[in-house]
């Protein structure tokens, strides 16, 4: 967001997430896009939280690891809503900003895209936003923002097998809402 913002490109944030699992993980991840699209001067449109198409549309695929075809059905998913978003309202073209997590297969992800894009002739854009530092950016400008501290892709299936691996490890399971960057800093200078 940041860099479009710096290229001047126009840009309008469609945060279509009926993915994101428990209903109040979604809201905060929100409000998180929608506090930084307004810092940015962005439009931002709130797409429907469709969780009852989302579980319809992963049915059977409830035991499918990270990156696998659950993830593949879950992006064409939302890029396809995207993408008829963009060609009843005009937009030119769509994006995504998934591919900068490490975690996520970019190949998968700009395959849905182009995939979904075609469907309603409306070009696909895959920027490689990891090139050239972005990673990176996005960690640093997570702590300057504080930004909350997403542990988990979002779905309930990845919250369940994410915890279940903390909990092979000796780790505890992830408490949701509550773990931010700024509180990272603060534990490094309590230790300063």
């Amino acid at each position: 967001m940041e860099a479009l913002a710096g290229a001047n490109i126009e840009t309008t944030i469609f945060f279509y997430n009926p993915n994101i699992h428990p209903v109040d993980e979604y809201e905060l991840r929100k409000e998180e896009n929608v506090r930084f699209a307004k810092k940015l001067g962005m439009a931002i449109i709130d797409g429907d939280y469709d969780k009852d198409e989302w579980f319809a549309r992963t049915k059977g695929q409830e035991n499918e690891p990270e990156r696998g075809t659950r993830c593949t059905t879950c992006f064409d998913m939302r890029f396809e809503v995207t993408a008829k978003y963009a060609k009843e309202h005009g937009y030119d073209l769509i994006s995504s900003t998934l591919g900068i997590s490490r975690w996520k297969d970019m190949n998968q992800i700009n395959g849905c895209g182009h995939r979904s894009g075609a469907l309603y002739d409306v070009p696909y854009w895959d920027f490689n936003w990891r090139k050239k530092g972005g990673s990176s950016r996005m960690l640093e400008l997570s702590k300057k923002e504080e930004f909350y501290q997403q542990e988990y892709c979002g779905c309930v299936y990845s919250l369940r097998d994410t915890n279940r691996w903390r909990v092979s490890k000796g780790r505890d399971k992830i408490e949701r809402g509550v773990k931010f960057y700024q509180e990272a800093k603060l534990k490094l200078a309590e230790n300063d």
